[in-house]
């Protein structure tokens, strides 16, 4: 497994087996092209997105906060797919996770999230929904817990 630093940032880093245990720094997200690798990030109010290209089994996982939306880190993520692999964003899945949403935050970087893979071209778009903020049984919310909260693990591997 390999994990992005997470700095809230736009910064994409491409990964592969070469580079399993290590921490990729600078990196809000990585994408690979390789199989038996998993790639994560954590969250706590952050939306997690998970990219597919079913053209090219090319893989991306992004840490996009309010910060890095405003950078456009999935834009970003979406074309070095594009440029490393030839993914096709007509043939491309991308998944927003559970993140903080209103009115538990004044800033929605889920619709922004959103629109920006409508504007990139993505074939399919799946919205959780879900809140982290407003459901304490299920999710750890740095807002909600004022920063003392645990962290959710976002994963995925190319089989």
């Amino acid at each position: 497994m390999v994990s992005a630093e997470q700095v809230h940032g736009a910064g994409v880093a491409r990964v592969g087996r070469a580079d399993g245990g290590k921490v990729v720094p600078g990196a809000d997200a990585l994408i690979s092209g390789e199989s038996n690798l998993t790639l994560v990030v954590r969250v706590a109010d952050c939306g997690p997105v998970w990219l597919h290209c079913k053209k090219t089994g090319a893989i991306g996982l992004v840490h996009s906060g309010r910060k890095g939306s405003e950078l456009g880190i999935v834009p970003a993520t979406i074309r070095a797919m594009k440029k490393d692999f030839g993914a096709d964003p007509a043939e491309m899945l991308g998944l927003l996770g559970p993140c903080i949403r209103p009115p538990h935050y004044d800033v929605d970087f889920a619709a922004e999230i959103l629109r920006q893979m409508k504007a990139e071209g993505l074939g399919e778009i799946v919205d959780s929904g879900l809140c982290t903020a407003s459901d304490p049984e299920r999710f750890f919310s740095y807002r909600r817990e004022k920063g003392q909260t645990g962290r959710h693990f976002a994963v995925l591997a190319r089989g």
